[in-house]
């Protein structure tokens, strides 16, 4: 398989060149990189990447190609992705297409052929960064990554979950039994590994809008609501904090990545931009009620502030082991519990699985 010229500029001047796979166009977003070894197709298709470019630091990507069972949303939501070395032959047995057509078909460029450590270097060093991945034509690259650049908007301030989220409400796996009744899931951007996690709960998984009213979630008579992970600044999603702060104290709630974060703001906490996130599947976080460490997968670019939880009914339970941000907390009274990492991703691989247990367990039965 032949690529083409291609290229990457980001804001702060930096220029890579390469070769390019999947579509050949100018596309842009916030470059970030991601830390996992295994998963890229999981890793692709997670709707939090939506306006964002995958500088990923394992260098071989592509030798398992794509199948179509592992997909954790409908389709792709991120901008861009840059490999050092781009592998066109599969050799999974389970593979049906390869990386780079999947990605063609999906409109999304890949870039090979990259000092992704000197890439990494720059964004750990000067920060996540707006950048463009273009095919390079006749001219100086600098000026076409200039012009390209001009078109991408910033991360902070960027509403991005009504892009990602359902348009109307749904059963999820409405053919699989369910009996321990029913958990509505608000969806900022879902992964469907998720709901898989609850169904399999043997719960009735009902997806919602993101800017459902709670009358209407209510109207369910949930066992749990379940707020998702989701793409973009959570101080943006239009009454997310208003819809679920009249949820708070009617019925438990699991808040997760995005969830967690559009909870704490619920709480009267503020958000702030992370330098350059926490984006992979080799995390480490402290259960401080445990003392157990844990590997987990995480995916975000923003933090709850740990100084705004001053409720005397919050218990701060999670720190990152790499930052010591705020990795989760609970509330026994108001039947709140919320993580930043995804306890339904197979990373250690299920240290964190426990999550939905000790939530179901402690707060909805």
């Amino acid at each position: 398989m032949k690529g083409f010229p291609a290229a990457l500029y980001l804001e702060n001047g930096h220029l890579f060149r390469g070769m390019g796979f999947g579509a050949e166009k100018a596309s842009g977003g916030e470059a970030v990189f991601n830390t996992g070894m295994t998963g890229y197709q999981e890793v692709f298709t997670d709707p939090s990447y939506r306006q964002q470019i995958l500088v990923m630091t394992y260098p071989h990507i592509g030798n398992t190609g794509i199948n179509f069972e592992d997909l954790e949303s409908r389709g792709l939501d991120l901008m861009g992705v840059v490999v050092r070395d781009y592998n066109p032959e599969p050799s999974s047995w389970r593979s049906r297409q390869t990386l780079s057509d999947y990605l063609k078909e999906a409109g999304v460029p890949l870039l090979s052929d990259v000092d992704t450590r000197a890439l990494t270097r720059i964004l750990r060093d000067e920060g996540a960064q707006r950048g463009i991945i273009f095919p390079e034509g006749q001219g100086d690259a600098l000026s076409q990554g200039k012009k390209y650049l001009e078109s991408v908007p910033a991360m902070e301030g960027l509403e991005l979950v009504s892009q990602v989220s359902t348009k109307k409400a749904y059963e999820f796996q409405p053919e699989l039994p369910s009996g321990a009744g029913t958990v509505v899931v608000y969806d900022y951007g879902a992964k469907h590994n998720i709901l898989r996690h609850l169904k399999s709960m043997q719960f009735k998984v009902w997806v919602v809008p993101y800017n459902l009213p709670h009358q209407e979630v209510l109207k369910e008579k949930p066992k749990a609501v379940i707020l998702s992970n989701g793409p973009g600044d959570p101080a943006t999603v239009p009454n997310a904090t208003e819809e679920i702060s009249a949820l708070i104290g009617k019925v438990p709630i699991l808040a997760i990545c995005m969830g967690h974060q559009l909870l704490a703001r619920s709480l009267g906490s503020k958000t702030y931009k992370l330098k350059f996130g926490h984006h992979g599947v080799n995390h480490p976080v402290k259960d401080l009620t445990t003392g157990r460490i844990m590997i987990t997968s995480q995916n975000h670019g923003f933090s709850v502030r740990a100084e705004d939880l001053k409720n005397k009914d919050i218990v701060l339970s999670h720190i990152s082991l790499n930052d010591q941000t705020v990795e989760g907390f609970q509330s026994e009274k108001m039947r709140l519990y919320s993580v930043q990492f995804h306890p339904e991703a197979k990373p250690g691989p299920s240290d964190a699985a426990y999550i939905f247990e000790n939530f179901i367990r402690g707060f909805v039965q």
